[in-house]
């Protein structure tokens, strides 16, 4: 039997219950020996349906224990950078939820202790490992559609956020738009200037947070390509889903999954399967991928896909658009410190 990595997971809410149960059922790879959160009653829940034995609620109790080489971290974002510290100061190796942090200075004092101790350390942007948008990348990365030259990313909600998720999440360019930044810089490389506009025309209860719910990024790539982001926190008809390259002799898109492909025809018109209507249905299968790569990673001392630096990127070109949205100009990634 191929060795298996023994993994521990810091919070139990959403998406640690989601990584949690990926690893316990879906991940053969990997040996789930514990399981950490403050609501301590949360992580028993979890624990118990799963059998996991091992339930604290510090974390620091996980950091001794020699037996334990891999922690992922599904803390809420403001708790991140120092648990990196912490866990990486313990030689583990490191899965954490996106953002790194929300603070520059924090993500660059998490990523100096991720290099300090010689860790490996994988930052959770799943959408890069949903088959079609990793076929995108693959056709144009071969050269055999050309060079790029329009990158076009559409990410709608199905309903916006609360106003006190909004008020601590970043807001939209740190919080929704930040997936998109590294879908975009997976599909076309680095960016060098952005330009954001936005408004609030579908959640008047987001002003409360200074936030936006509907915005327009374009890019200037390095490369020379240009790129749009086109964002909502409301669309009606599900999850809006769907990227297109734009190349000099061709093009490669991946549009909406539905559950089938069937489509319904009658006196009314066609009609196709609705679309999912959450993003865990959505990218499920990449919540499984990305963890089983990092272990796999961790078990055969290999690079993770999606490295600190990847992380850091896409946090500054968050900050870039805001920037530019408040000042109204467009914005050198450059400006950024």
């Amino acid at each position: 039997m191929t060795k298996q990595v023994n993994i521990a997971v810091i919070g139990t809410g959403r998406m640690g219950s989601v990584h949690t149960r990926n690893l316990a059922r879906a991940i053969p790879e990997a040996n789930l020996v514990a399981v950490c959160d403050i609501r301590l009653d949360v992580a028993q829940a979890i624990a118990d349906e799963l059998g996991v034995k091992r339930v604290v609620r510090d974390y620091h109790e996980l950091l001794t224990d020699q037996s334990i080489e891999a922690i992922l971290i599904a803390t809420n974002t403001d708790t991140h950078a120092f648990i990196v510290k912490d866990v990486a100061a313990a030689g583990k190796q490191i899965f954490c939820e996106k953002p790194i942090a929300l603070d520059l200075a924090d993500v660059d004092g998490a990523l100096a202790a991720v290099e300090k101790h010689g860790v490996k350390f994988q930052v959770g942007f799943n959408r890069r490992f949903d088959k079609s948008f990793r076929r995108v990348h693959e056709i144009v990365a071969s050269g055999e559609i050309g060079r790029p030259c329009i990158l076009h990313i559409i990410a709608r909600d199905p309903e916006p956020p609360s106003v006190e998720y909004a008020r601590t999440s970043g807001g939209m360019f740190l919080d929704m738009t930040i997936h998109d930044f590294d879908m975009a810089r997976y599909q076309g490389g680095e960016i060098e200037q952005v330009y954001a506009i936005g408004n609030v025309l579908v959640a008047p209860q987001l002003k409360q947070a200074d936030d936006v719910d509907t915005t327009l990024v374009t890019l200037k790539f390095a490369n020379g390509a240009m790129g749009v982001i086109d964002n909502s926190r409301q669309a009606v008809f599900g999850y809006d889903q769907r990227v297109e390259v734009f190349c000099a002799n061709g093009t490669a898109a991946a549009n909406n999954e539905t559950d089938n492909t069937v489509i319904k025809g009658n006196q009314e018109g066609y009609h196709s399967d609705r679309l999912p209507y959450f993003f865990m249905n959505r990218y499920a299968s990449c919540y499984v991928e990305e963890v089983r790569q990092f272990v796999e990673c961790v078990r055969d001392n290999k690079p993770v896909p999606v490295g600190g630096k990847d992380g850091r990127a896409a946090v500054v070109l968050g900050y870039a658009a805001l920037k530019s949205l408040r000042e109204n100009r467009p914005v050198k990634v450059s400006e950024i410190k």
